[in-house]
């Protein structure tokens, strides 16, 4: 009986913890419509012509960017908050891996929405498509 309801308690942590996930696709598997709030980075210079992780080669002036979860291919709108400047970026890689980073713009994508001498920014996320 004891393991029974231990095996309870388990499945009950586990699906609450998945229901607090941030990151989780709507209806029919569909992310259109997610939005995140937090910092947003850009791509160190060192960077340059490597290959993401959907096998595109990185380039400054593309407006790409790196999201932990969300599709590749996936276009999102990307608003900065102090200043209300947006860009619409595509995903092509992964990351942050920084603890409290919500996404890894291109140098030329940030550059557009915020001073990149500033090297993080606030920023909400949402997903286009």
């Amino acid at each position: 009986m004891a393991v029974t309801l231990k095996s309870i308690l388990l499945v009950a942590f586990l699906s609450l913890m998945a229901g607090c996930s941030t990151a989780q696709p709507g209806a029919e598997g569909s992310w259109a419509g997610f939005s995140e709030t937090g910092k947003a980075s850009y791509y160190a210079d060192s960077l340059q012509n490597r290959k993401t992780a959907s096998g595109d080669i990185y380039k400054h002036e593309f407006h790409t960017a790196a999201h932990k979860k969300l599709p590749f291919g996936s276009k999102v709108k990307v608003t900065n908050l102090s200043n209300g400047k947006s860009i619409v970026v595509e995903i092509n890689d992964r990351g942050p891996f920084v603890k409290g980073r919500i996404i890894d713009l291109s140098k030329s994508a940030f550059s557009h929405i915020g001073d990149t001498s500033l090297g993080l920014i606030k920023v909400k996320i949402e997903v286009l498509r």
